[in-house]
């Protein structure tokens, strides 16, 4: 049996090394656009950080490792054009000439998400960058290399934006920050919002909330940003709006396709094709708890679904529960987390939510560098139960998170978690843990 893979970065890997393990017989092919594969995307805003680094240090694994140590088939260069669902056969584009069919028994479409870049004039300007691939980091640690880069304009404040802030001002360089929407976070109740407002504004950082951007000019040996409030000047500007999934190969096979044009599959991983496959950054999921399609690109998720095409294409039958888009992230010295719904989104889906959201301590109160830590829990009126979570705080914020996201994964209530042992020691928590405090004033309202 053949089993092609479109795709050689998280989802796709991880396919293609889990089906050879279940299967040493099966013949396994992997059509990869670029010539990087299994590389650590997550790490790309703290590589920026660091001048002495290279942007290869994330690879986790290289090609020839692949091939010779398992087996697999890894074919770099090899872009997939067109699926040919009747013939079971994928045509791809080797280099800008040559073309070659692949047939196949089982596929999986692993193509990942790309960068929205907004079709404004002066969008392809030198010094315009992105932040998705390993090439992406590349073309910005070589620009800084190259240019006396002093001030960087991002355009959009989300976690790759708020992170490539960072890394900026830990490299000397001014930033300044402009995002279309009209809140920060817009996940986050604004009393925490304004927590990472403060954050950024400490630290020098400059940012207008409502702002978009409406085209770019080169200047000198810069660029100008002309946005919707006034003229950014920039010696680079990252655009950092968002991604979309790179489904147009499902969506010209016939595939039905789900939230923002994501790949629709079942919770085998199953698109509508018996014999297709999607996973990673280009396929849909099922939110826990909404039930609902939803597409949420994040890491562990492409991985674990890679995992699972996998075992359903080696035999085994295994479904995934979904998602609940449990995420943490750094701005500067603050930690913030997520997991579940916000109270906006709890309403949107149907429920009748109540939320709290409490100050509390890192620490003991009389342990030495102890830090404030705000949670805000969102609960079902109606029944108790947890439904969301986020966090922010300089210590101690991105892995109480998993604790919260276990507890959604379990449809504890707010009283069930309430009741959990927790551990204490003056050097981690409080005798009364914050997530404990959270839940127990949400009783009250419930």
């Amino acid at each position: 049996m053949r089993f092609v893979v479109i795709g050689g970065d998280a989802a796709g890997m991880s396919a293609a090394s889990k089906a050879k393990r279940n299967r040493p017989d099966l013949d396994v092919i992997v059509l990869e656009a670029t010539q990087d594969v299994s590389y650590s995307a997550c790490g790309m805003p703290y590589n920026v950080a660091d001048p002495s680094r290279e942007m290869d240090d994330l690879i986790v694994r290289r090609s020839d490792v692949f091939r010779s140590k398992q087996g697999i088939d890894l074919r770099l260069g090899h872009r997939a054009v067109a699926i040919d669902r009747a013939q079971k056969k994928v045509i791809c584009k080797v280099g800008e000439s040559l073309s070659e069919e692949i047939k196949y028994d089982k596929l999986l479409i692993a193509t990942g998400a790309r960068p929205i870049r907004p079709t404004i004039p002066g969008i392809d300007l030198p010094g315009v960058l992105v932040l998705k691939s390993l090439q992406d980091g590349r073309a910005i640690k070589d620009f800084l290399r190259k240019t006396s880069v002093q001030k960087v304009l991002i355009v959009g404040m989300g976690y790759i934006g708020l992170e490539m802030a960072e890394a900026f001002h830990a490299r000397g360089v001014a930033v300044t920050m402009i995002e279309l929407s009209p809140r920060l976070l817009p996940f986050m109740p604004q009393e925490m919002a304004e927590i990472v407002r403060k954050e950024l504004s400490e630290k020098g950082i400059e940012f207008s909330i409502g702002v978009g951007i409406m085209s770019i000019r080169a200047e000198g040996s810069g660029l100008v940003a002309k946005t919707t409030a006034n003229d950014v000047p920039a010696d680079m500007i990252l655009i950092s709006v968002g991604v979309q999934p790179n489904s147009e190969l499902a969506a010209d096979a016939g595939l039905n396709l789900g939230p923002k044009k994501s790949v629709a599959v079942d919770r085998k991983l199953m698109a509508s094709d018996p014999d297709i496959f999607s996973a990673g950054d280009c396929a849909d999921a099922f939110h826990v708890m909404t039930g609902e399609r939803v597409w949420i690109p994040l890491a562990l998720r492409a991985n674990r679904a890679g995992w699972a095409v996998a075992d359903n294409v080696t035999g085994d039958s295994v479904e995934l529960p979904g998602v609940m888009g449990t995420a943490a992230f750094k701005v500067l010295d603050l930690e913030v987390a997520r997991t579940g719904l916000s109270w906006e989104e709890a309403s949107s889906a149907g429920f009748d939510p109540v939320q709290e959201m409490i100050k509390s301590r890192s620490r003991a109160h009389s342990h030495p560098g102890n830090q404030t830590i705000y949670v805000n829990l969102v609960a079902d009126s109606k029944n108790g139960k947890l439904l969301g979570a986020t966090m922010v705080g300089k210590e101690g914020v991105a892995h109480r998170i998993d604790s919260l996201a276990v507890a959604l994964h379990a449809g504890m209530t707010v009283e069930q978690f309430f009741q959990c042992d927790m551990a204490y020691a003056p050097p981690f928590s409080p005798v009364w843990d914050p997530l404990l405090t959270a839940a127990n004033q949400l009783l009250k309202k419930l």
